[in-house]
């Protein structure tokens, strides 16, 4: 590979069309649509987007077909980005997941309407096992799951990490994904949905296991649990950084992909962690999607400011 792969990331892409609204729309009812937006999304794509931010060099090898209007938006929102697509799987008939999400701007809620049809995600038989051995870190989620098991089977061989971002548990190979996973954030309710835990550090404790690097929980505005092999046995909680939030819309996806541009340089477990949860809150102030991502130089401002918010030991 001539160029660096800091990032390969499989997985959702989404296309998303906001419709902002007075407040949510009774049944039989009839509403104005203050504006509408149309965002570049998913999970891998808004993770993607959020490591080319701190630096990293990053490529999206998913599925799309350049002949359709949607995948076109999303190939040409990476490239604005920067994030490469030289090793995309180009299938005919693919297509990003398509959402339209209606935003009660009163109550500051979401509700998302989304359309996975023909949204495959990772291919099951691409990128050739040389692009993945080549990077630093790869990115999976569950959207194309035989694809991202295969991938992170051939990353797990070459030890290189992998940073986990599931929502869901259907399908037949997740329980051997989520083994694969060594970096494993999961949001709040999915994995409390897998373990039964009653909390933060009961949850974290639950999903560990042998050969996992890092496993954190994470709760929005309330923060994050976590526990790493550099320091084993110990729970920490990072506390969710206190700021007027303004739109939460892909904080999680953007919480996976600045952790996995600090581990793919090298940062410690509690740096990667208080990185992702200041540039997430730094995001929630602002309106919009992948363009509200703040930029590297704002977020390390941001963490010198705020130096008093660092994680604490609870066992």
């Amino acid at each position: 590979m001539d160029a660096p792969l800091d990032i390969l990331g499989l997985g959702a892409v989404a296309v998303d069309d906001l419709l902002y609204l007075d407040h949510y729309p009774e049944a039989d009812s009839k509403m104005p649509v203050q504006r509408r937006e149309r965002r570049a999304g998913g999970n891998a794509g808004t993770a993607l987007v959020a490591a080319r931010r701190m630096g990293r060099a990053c490529d999206y090898a998913g599925s799309l077909d350049e002949t359709d209007p949607l995948s076109r938006f999303i190939i040409s929102a990476f490239e604005a980005e920067g994030v490469s697509v030289r090793h995309l799987a180009r299938r005919p008939g693919t297509r990003p997941v398509y959402s339209t999400i209606l935003m009660d701007t009163a109550a500051g809620t979401r509700t998302i309407l989304f359309d996975a049809q023909n949204a495959v995600g990772a291919d099951p038989e691409l990128p050739a096992e040389a692009v993945i051995r080549s990077a630093r870190v790869l990115l999976a989620d569950h959207i194309g799951i035989s694809g991202t098991t295969r991938a992170a089977r051939i990353a797990r061989e070459a030890r290189i990490p992998i940073v986990a971002d599931l929502e869901r548990d259907d399908g037949e190979l997740f329980g051997e994904l989520l083994a694969l996973c060594d970096h494993l954030i999961l949001p709040y309710g999915f994995a409390q949905h897998l373990t039964g835990g009653r909390s933060g550090p009961e949850i974290v404790r639950a999903l560990w296991r042998e050969g996992r690097a890092a496993v954190a929980v994470t709760r929005g505005a309330e923060g994050s649990w976590y526990l790493t092999s550099e320091e084993p046995g110990a729970v920490y909680h990072q506390p969710g950084f206190r700021v007027r939030e303004v739109d939460t819309n892909g904080c999680g996806d953007i919480f996976h992909g600045v952790y996995a541009a600090g581990l793919s340089e090298g940062m410690s477990a509690e740096a990667r962690i208080r990185f992702a949860s200041a540039v997430a809150a730094l995001k929630a102030m602002r309106q919009g999607g992948q363009t509200a991502i703040p930029l590297r130089a704002g977020a390390e401002r941001f963490l010198r400011e705020r130096s008093s918010e660092a994680p604490r030991r609870l066992a």
